[in-house]
């Protein structure tokens, strides 16, 4: 079986449509986030701000 290296994947908060690479990912909790406002889970409902995207929480 051969050995896959995933370099970029989705973020990880449910309403985020961004893909961020693992090596610049935040991680939190072991999963991996674009922004440290889709690890915190939008406390305070502000979005990660990135084009295209409208996730707050």
């Amino acid at each position: 079986m051969a050995s896959v290296d995933v370099e970029m994947v989705k973020c990880a908060c449910p309403d985020c449509v961004c893909v961020v690479s693992v090596a610049k990912a935040v991680q939190h909790e072991g999963k991996a986030f674009c922004c440290d406002e889709c690890a915190k889970g939008h406390p305070d409902h502000d979005g990660c701000n990135h084009a295209g995207c409208s996730c707050h929480g």
